[in-house]
């Protein structure tokens, strides 16, 4: 059975151009069958509590003597790397917030990315990950692209590729919609246009990776 984990993150609960790719995306997994199962996880409105102890970064075979954790912090751990470890496919709406991801994402990327048990550490090469889609819907207010004064302001797809394709060794994939404020600010018309054609190209290209991938 063909498992997908979907994460949102968008702090927007009604217009979030990212929650709405992301949709697209899970809509068209689950079209190809009843054996394609999606697990859904929201950021924002079930927010992870940042990690109480540096420790937590760590197994417990690489913490310091003495190291006190608290356990039901380290349970919460152990689910979310579990259902990270579950699924086939990972799809993550990553809009962008003062150039970086929300906080409620990076919280979620402390708790997943531990050595030894998601990413590798010394000679233990460990990545039970490896090889796996991410699929990142990134959503930009702004225009961020090729040759902008501004290309290089996106600090979200940069760490979250470092972690998830770096050290995690999954196959990231990017679908990209900017200038989603243009029209909300009275942009010019041209860029409102582009806008709109930026974003259907996105729902589709969501719809077509969800079966590709599927």
């Amino acid at each position: 059975m063909p498992s997908l984990l979907h994460l949102d993150s968008s702090a927007d609960l009604h217009g979030s151009r990212s929650r709405a790719i992301t949709a697209s995306f899970t809509d068209a997994w689950r079209s190809l069958g009843d054996d394609h199962t999606v697990v859904y996880r929201d950021l924002h409105r079930e927010q992870l509590p940042h990690l109480s102890n540096a420790d937590l970064h760590f197994p417990a075979a690489l913490r310091p003597e003495g190291s006190q954790v608290d356990p039901a912090q380290e349970a919460l751990q152990h689910e979310i790397i579990a259902q990270l470890l579950a699924a086939d496919v990972l799809l993550i709406g990553v809009p962008l917030y003062n150039y970086s991801m929300p906080s409620t994402l990076k919280a979620w990327v402390d708790y997943i990315h531990v050595p030894s048990v998601t990413a590798p550490f010394g000679a233990d090469m460990t990545q039970p990950m490896k090889g796996r889609p991410a699929v990142l819907v990134s959503t930009r207010g702004g225009v961020y692209d090729q040759g902008t004064p501004t290309e290089f302001d996106d600090h979200a797809l940069p760490a979250l590729t470092l972690i998830l394709q770096g050290a995690l060794g999954m196959q990231v994939e990017t679908i990209v919609d900017t200038r989603t404020l243009t029209e909300r600010f009275g942009g010019p018309a041209e860029e409102v246009a582009r806008q709109h054609a930026e974003l259907e190209a996105a729902h589709a290209a969501a719809a077509a990776g969800a079966r590709r991938l599927g």
